[in-house]
This record gives C-alpha cells, structure tokens and sequence, in this order.
C-alpha cells in the first residue's frame, strides 16, 4: 500500500513539471508579440501637422469624417495614428510615409 501511495505522489508530481514547460511553439509566439510590443513602444509623439500629406490623404479617402486625436512616428518611419469616425469608434492606424496602411 506504501508503494501504491509513493507512485501516485511521483506521478502527481511528474504531471505538473511537465505542465509547466513552454513549447517551441508557445516560446516563438511570446517572442512575437513582445517584439510587436516594443515596436509599438518605439513610437515617439508627433504633432498633427507634421504628418507626410499622403497619410492625411489616405485617411479622407478611406475613413471620410474622421479625424486625428493624436499622432506618432518611428525610427523607421511609420505612423501610429489615433483615430476618431464620425460614429465616435476609436481607431488605432498604422501606415508608412506614402500613405499605405499597415499591419503592426
């Protein structure tokens, strides 16, 4: 019976060890989006006025009645833009200096 107690402890004991170990997969997916993290974090405050003319562009033609709250830039040049529609969504935007919308 002692026996049958001490396996069941080292198994209990076992499962949870391995339980708390990353996978490759989960270790690449935590890196990407603290890397996604501290892009966003490298954006510096810009005023409004000093967006490229493409951008303002971009933002009548795709998002008509919106406008601008707050604006920043990175050391690779894109544009972080906080945005409010006409209906008051809030939208967080990202595009180059050309006015291409991007993913970050």
């Amino acid at each position: 019976m002692k026996n049958l107690m001490i396996v069941a402890a080292l198994a209990l004991g076992s499962m949870t060890a391995f339980a708390q170990e990353e996978t490759p997969a989960e270790e690449v997916a935590v890196a990407a989006v603290e890397a996604v993290e501290e892009a966003q974090d490298n954006f510096a405050e810009l005023a409004i006025e000093e967006l490229p003319e493409a951008i303002t562009a971009a933002l009548a033609t795709d998002f008509p009645g919106a406008t601008i709250a707050k604006a920043y830039v990175n050391e690779a040049a894109q544009y972080k833009l906080e945005v409010a529609k006409e209906d008051g969504e809030a939208l967080e935007l990202y595009a180059d200096a050309e006015g291409n919308w991007i993913e970050m």
